[in-house]
């Protein structure tokens, strides 16, 4: 199988962006899921889920769903954004999520499922700033053992910062 890109209905190109319209540092949020069904889970395959709009800043945010991977775990998983025309792409910009496990995990996830607080710059650099509306993206890097299907979500909260000074 060829990897490829799938395009969400909230990342279409018509779909509408929110603007800065408001106040300065409201937080807002940008929310984009893919349901993966079988053959789903090529690596390489880009899954395009949301946008986010011109002059906002990425300030945090976490990626939910249902144990995707019902056999021995092998679901790698990364989210990040396409390029935009001024910044470059970062596959993994919000997080390199390595072996997704959706196991319980005794006194702090009691439930089967995912949930992963982003990372990645933010972790690094702080909060990420983008110039143009940008395509927030999950990237497979390595199938599922057993793909068992459901959805995976991304929730990122940003601001816009009239002062830029975040």
């Amino acid at each position: 199988m060829v990897a490829s890109t799938t395009t969400g209905a909230r990342a279409a190109t018509a779909f509408p962006v929110p603007g800065p319209a408001g106040f300065s540092g409201v937080l807002r949020a940008a929310i984009g899921s893919h349901t993966f069904a079988t053959g789903d889970d090529e690596d390489g395959d880009i899954f395009q889920v949301c946008k986010i709009p011109a002059g906002a800043t990425v300030v945090g945010g976490y990626i939910q769903g249902k144990d995707l991977d019902t056999g021995v775990e092998a679901l790698d998983i990364d989210i990040g954004w396409a390029s935009n025309g001024t910044e470059a792409a970062d596959p993994d910009g919000f997080g390199n999520l390595g072996l997704l496990s959706g196991d319980a995990v005794l006194d702090s996830r009691p439930e089967v499922g995912l949930y992963y607080a982003l990372g990645g710059v933010l972790f690094t650099t702080g909060p990420q700033k983008f110039t143009d509306t940008t395509t927030i993206q999950f990237e497979v890097n390595t199938a599922a053992g057993t793909l068992g299907g459901g959805k995976l979500t991304a929730v990122l909260y940003y601001v816009f910062d009239v002062n830029d000074t975040i």
